[in-house]
């Protein structure tokens, strides 16, 4: 059994994210950069690792350039520059990002902007593609240099190797060699571009007003934009949007690959988990998502106690689901410091306790004595839980009933998600109640997938519950079924 140290140099105790997108086109020119900071802000908890830009400026003399701006670090470490400068134009894209495949590394940074048979173009990208390194092989062997380990790169060598010439039949000549999951904003010769994968693996929605059209993976990026008219980019579906035309009447849309083809796959951590609660993501509200499932872990659950708390963030709306069904009071009692940042690996078991502290802190008051209904999002390999239950019972927690509003994760993603190896999830060697017994908890109980299935408003098989159950929607390659074995 692994120690709480050997699971903290592993990885992190979260189901972590990969990306965000956001692209954009104006009626008149605009500071780009600065207008693209917005929604990437507003998506900053998709990936806090990089940041970047690359968008199409206009010099006092006339001439269009194609420039990229990116880091590591948050959007505001990186572009908050661009809110003091102009830089006149009317297109652009953008990203920030977790890494899944590649490392943090500088080069992996995007977008990525290349010139190349098709001309100059840059592409950002949120998703991973599961088949990438069959692809990346292939082309090794051929003679392809890469400077970066990203899935992106290895795209834009596709487009560019393509014997199409015009770049849309470059780009499904692309796409149909792909699977997994792609959401991606591109820009080429005065066009945004913006594409989808034919299962929808990750939300990609489009809005305009009479300024500008923009693209982006959350309707929060929208939002901070004050935009209201939007739909989403169908899976299987490229829209070309070009300037000068602003809303529908002002892109084209093509399919690389027909709908009714398709079985979707939505990625249902999506709402339990990854997007923020205010967006609407897959047609949904997420937070109602998220009180619908808080009521469904309540329906089968007969725990005595005197309240109902969250985890913050993310569990609280299913919290709050939870105290409506049961009837039970809802309280905040732990507080979460929203400056401490990302988890991040500390040397001695102190300073790891010491980091937990940094982010959440009880309120004595409000637990002491007291029986709580404990909710939280899911469950990884426990570290986390493990310490944030000792902090309640530290503060005077009579019993800490562990509620999941998932169900338990036994299997790693492909498609995006950075869930480890079968044997690193502790749900494959602890049953609930010696997974209580384990965390320090009175109980722990998750939510089941068919408890989840009925939380999808009557399109249950619209979802990927591959995390849960090992029912992947994409074929696996030998690497990837050895990740799935259980050793």
């Amino acid at each position: 059994m692994a120690t709480d140290s050997d699971d903290d140099r592993q990885g992190p105790d979260r189901p972590e994210h990969h990306c965000g997108v956001a692209g954009l086109l104006t009626k008149e020119e605009s500071n780009i950069p600065e207008l693209l900071f917005y929604p990437l802000y507003a998506q900053q908890h998709r990936g806090q690792e990089s940041a970047g830009v690359t968008y199409v400026e206009r010099s006092p003399h006339g001439i269009e350039s194609m420039i990229t701006k990116k880091g590591l670090g948050l959007v505001s470490q990186v572009l908050t520059p661009f809110l003091s400068e102009n830089h006149p134009g009317k297109i652009g894209i953008g990203h920030n990002r977790y890494s899944t495949h590649g490392g943090n590394l500088a080069q992996n940074a995007q977008p990525f902007h290349i010139l190349c048979n098709k001309g100059e173009m840059a592409l950002g990208h949120n998703g991973n593609i599961s088949n990438i390194e069959f692809i990346r092989r292939t082309l090794t062997d051929e003679g392809a240099i890469f400077s970066s380990t990203s899935d992106t790169e290895v795209i834009l060598h596709l487009i560019s190797r393509s014997h199409k010439h015009k770049l849309l039949e470059a780009l499904t000549d692309t796409l149909i060699q792909l699977q997994g999951a792609f959401s991606m904003v591109l820009i080429h010769q005065g066009l945004l571009y913006a594409i989808r994968d034919p299962k929808g693996f990750r939300p990609l929605y489009v809005g305009w007003n009479d300024k500008l059209t923009v693209v982006v993976s959350e309707t929060c990026g929208l939002d901070i934009l004050g935009i209201t008219e939007y739909r989403e980019v169908e899976p299987g579906e490229i829209l070309a949007i070009r300037q000068g035309g602003l809303g529908p009447a002002g892109w084209t849309s093509h399919r690389f690959s027909p709908l009714s083809s398709q079985k979707l796959s939505h990625c249902i951590f999506e709402f339990i988990y990854f997007a923020r609660p205010d967006s609407e993501i897959f047609g949904r509200s997420v937070y109602k998502m998220r009180q619908a499932i808080g009521r469904q872990l309540a329906s089968d659950d007969f725990v005595e106690a005197d309240m109902v708390m969250p985890v913050p963030d993310s569990g609280n709306a299913a919290a709050l689901g939870y105290a409506q069904a049961r009837g039970i009071p809802f309280e905040m009692g732990l507080t979460r410091n929203h400056f401490a940042g990302r988890s991040f690996t500390l040397p001695s078991q102190a300073q790891r306790e010491f980091a937990v502290k940094m982010k959440l802190n009880p309120i004595p008051s409000v637990v002491r004595g007291k029986s709580l209904v404990l909710v939280d999002d899911s469950l990884v390999r426990g570290t986390t839980s493990k310490r944030i239950v000792k902090l309640l019972r530290d503060a005077g927690a009579r019993e800490i009933h562990l509620r999941l509003s998932s169900p338990e994760i036994q299997y790693p993603c492909f498609y995006g998600i950075d869930i480890p190896t079968r044997g690193e999830l502790i749900s494959n060697r602890l049953a609930p109640d010696a997974l209580a017994a384990e965390l320090g908890a009175d109980s722990v109980k998750f939510l089941s997938e068919e408890g989840l299935r009925a939380c999808t408003e009557n399109q249950p098989d619209d979802y990927c519950y591959a995390c849960f159950n090992g029912k992947y929607p994409e074929p696996l390659d030998a690497a990837q079924k050895k990740q799935t074995e259980l050793k």
